[in-house]
């Protein structure tokens, strides 16, 4: 399951990073999905930075830098995804 969490504000492309403006919680280790009109990049939050000081975690409305593996464009939607979750079907 995927959760909308936050957009693609800006993107380095001579330093792969990512700023995301958040409007719910992210930390390391969660897994994101970011998914624009040319974009579909799913990975592990590996270093995240706020005013380029590291941090393990942020909350709803930061703005945040995240290291990416591959290109991300200004828009592009990002997703955490929820794993574990079981559906029931009644």
């Amino acid at each position: 399951m995927e959760v909308e969490i936050g957009k693609v504000t800006h993107y380095f492309n001579h330093l792969n990073v990512a700023v995301l403006k958040l409007g719910d919680g992210l930390k390391l280790g969660d897994t994101i999905h970011i998914l624009g009109h040319v974009t579909d990049v799913t990975e592990k939050v590996a270093s995240m930075q706020v005013n380029h000081h590291p941090v393990v975690q942020v909350k709803p409305g930061d703005d945040v830098a995240i290291r990416v593996d591959e290109p991300v464009r200004e828009h592009d939607v990002v997703y955490r995804i929820i794993e574990g979750t079981l559906e029931a079907n009644f």
